[in-house]
C-alpha cells in the first residue's frame, strides 16, 4: 500500500482518476447493448444473427475509431480529445432520450458506432495518464488507467435491472450521468502533458471521415450491397480497417510489414477480443442456452467481466517475472481447450459456468500478457503498437458474437461457434510456440535478462573453473 501512495504521489493523481473515470464509463457505454440486447428483441424482431451483429458493431466501432482517435492524440490535446469523445459517447443516449418513437434496427446500428468511441477511449486514456508520471512507474499507472475495464461490470449489474422497471431506452439514457461527471474529471482534473507532433487539423479530418466511413459501411452491409446473407459483415471489419489505414500518415502503416505484428495482433485479438467479445454476447448465450433469466444473466456479465478486468494487471506482473512468451503458450491453450469443451460437449450450466470463469481468467491474464511484449518489441513506438494491436482486439471483440449468432441460426447450436474460436487459439498457440526462442531474445524485461545473464555467466566461470 505504501508502495502505491508513493507512486501515486509521484504525479498527478488528480489527472490519473480522470483518465481511469473517461475509461471507465467509455467501456460501460461501448458494450452497452450487449446486456440489453434481451430486452431490446421484445420490442425489435431479431434473427440471432441479426442481435449478434448489433451488439458487435460497436466492438468494431472502437477497433476502427481507436487508431484514428490515437492518431489525432499524437498531434492534439488529449483532454480536449477526451471531452470530445465522452460528447459523441453521449449521442445514443441523447437521442434515444428525445425520440418520441420506438428506434429502427437501422438506427441503432447508428448508434452503435457511436457507442464505439467509448471503446476508442484507449488511445487516449492510457497515454494521458502516462504522461503524467515518470517513467520508472509507468507499468502501474497504465495498469491502474486500464483498470477501467471494470466499467463492463456496472453494464450487467446496472442496465438489466432499470431495463426490467423502465424500459430499455431509459437504461440507455442511465449512462448519461455517468458519462457527466467523467466530462466534470476531466475538465477540473484532466492533464496532458505527452508531447505533440503533426498536423491536428489533418488528424481531427481523418478521424470525422472515419467515424462517417464507418456509420456507411454498417448501413451499406446491412442493406446487402456487400453481398446476401453474413458475407458483408463478415467484410466489415476488413473494409472498416482499410479506411482507418487510409487516413493514416505512412509511418503508421510501416509496422504491418513486419510478421511479429500480425502474430501479436492475432493474440490480443483472441485475448482482449475474447473478452470484450464475449461480455457483450454472454447474456444472450446464457438466456438461449440455459434458459438463465434476463436479471441473473447481466449480473454474471458483471461477474465474469470484474473478473477478467482485475486480472489483467497479475497477467502483466506474471509475464514481468516469466516473459509474456511463456505466459501466453499456456493461457492460449487454456483458451482452446475451454473453447474446443464446450464445442464438443455443450455441458449443462453449472459445467458451462466454471469453464466461462476459466476462459475469462485466461483472457485476462492473456491481455496482461501480450502487453508485457508490446514495449520490449517495439521500443520507441509502443504508442503506435498500442494502437494498432488494441484495433486488432476490438475487431476479435466483432467477430465473435457475429459468428456466435451465425453459428446458433444455421445450425441451432453454438458448437460451430466455439470450435471456430478453439481452432483461432489453437493457430496463435502453435506460432508463439514455434516463435518462442526468437521472442525470448527480446521479450524477457531488462532486469530479468541481467540477473540470468549473471547467473548464465557464473555457471560458465564455474564450469572453467572445474575444468
Amino acid at each position: 500500500m505504501k508502495n502505491l501512495l508513493n507512486t501515486l504521489a509521484s504525479g498527478n493523481w488528480r489527472a490519473l482518476l480522470a483518465c481511469f473515470l473517461y475509461f471507465d464509463t467509455g467501456f460501460t457505454v461501448w458494450v452497452m447493448f450487449g446486456p440489453l440486447a434481451p430486452f431490446i428483441h421484445k420490442d425489435i424482431a431479431m434473427s440471432p444473427a441479426a442481435q449478434g451483429f448489433l451488439v458487435a458493431v460497436p466492438v468494431l466501432g472502437a477497433a476502427v475509431l481507436r487508431v484514428t482517435l490515437g492518431n489525432l492524440y499524437q498531434a492534439f490535446d488529449g483532454r480536449r480529445i477526451a471531452l470530445f469523445g465522452v460528447a459523441l459517447s453521449a449521442v445514443p443516449s441523447v437521442v434515444l432520450l428525445l425520440l418520441p418513437v420506438a428506434p429502427s434496427y437501422t438506427l441503432l446500428l447508428v448508434l452503435g458506432v457511436f457507442l464505439g468511441v467509448g471503446g476508442a477511449s484507449f488511445a487516449v486514456a492510457l497515454p494521458m495518464a502516462g504522461s503524467n508520471y515518470p517513467p520508472k512507474v509507468q507499468g502501474l499507472v497504465l495498469g491502474l488507467a486500464a483498470a477501467g475495464n471494470i466499467g463492463a461490470v456496472l453494464d450487467g449489474f446496472l442496465f438489466p435491472s432499470l431495463a426490467d422497471r423502465f424500459g430499455w431506452t431509459w437504461a440507455a439514457v442511465s449512462a448519461l450521468p455517468l458519462l457527466g461527471i467523467a466530462a466534470l474529471a476531466l475538465f477540473f482534473f484532466a492533464q496532458d502533458r505527452a508531447p505533440k507532433a503533426g498536423s491536428a487539423g489533418r488528424a481531427f479530418v481523418g478521424f470525422i471521415v472515419t467515424l462517417g466511413g464507418l456509420v456507411a459501411l454498417v448501413l451499406l452491409v446491412h442493406a446487402g450491397a456487400f453481398g446476401a446473407g453474413q458475407t458483408g459483415v463478415l467484410l466489415l471489419p476488413v473494409l472498416g480497417a482499410l479506411l482507418a489505414i487510409a487516413v493514416l500518415p505512412r509511418h503508421y502503416r510501416a509496422v504491418l510489414a513486419e510478421s511479429d505484428t500480425w502474430v501479436v495482433m492475432l493474440i490480443y485479438s483472441i485475448t482482449f477480443g475474447g473478452f470484450v467479445g464475449m461480455s457483450s454476447y454472454v447474456s444472450t448465450l446464457l438466456i438461449s442456452l440455459y434458459q438463465v433469466p434476463k436479471l441473473e444473466a447481466g449480473l454474471f456479465m458483471s461477474l465474469l467481466a470484474f473478473i477478467g478486468a482485475m486480472v489483467r494487471p497479475l497477467g502483466g506482473l506474471i509475464a514481468d517475472r516469466v516473459t509474456g512468451v511463456r505466459a501466453l503458450v499456456v493461457l492460449l491453450a487454456g483458451i482452446s481447450a475451454c473453447d474446443f469443451a464446450f464445442a464438443a460437449w455443450m455441458p449443462p450450466l453449472s459445467a458451462g459456468i466454471v469453464l466461462l470463469i476459466v476462459t475469462y481468467l485466461c483472457f485476462g491474464l492473456g491481455n496482461g500478457a501480450t502487453f508485457q511484449l508490446v514495449p520490449q518489441r517495439w521500443k520507441g513506438r509502443t504508442g503506435l503498437m498500442s494502437g494498432i494491436v488494441g484495433a486488432a482486439g476490438g475487431i476479435g471483440g466483432f467477430y465473435l458474437p457475429v459468428v456466435m449468432g451465425i453459428a446458433r441460426q444455421s445450425t441451432g447450436s453454438y458448437q460451430m461457434g466455439f470450435a471456430t474460436f478453439g481452432a483461432i487459439a489453437a493457430l496463435a498457440f502453435v506460432l508463439v510456440a514455434a516463435l518462442r526462442t526468437r521472442w525470448l531474445e527480446w521479450a524477457m524485461p531488462e532486469p530479468v535478462a541481467a540477473v540470468q545473464d549473471a547467473v548464465t555467466s557464473g555457471a560458465a566461470v564455474q564450469a572453467d573453473g572445474a575444468v
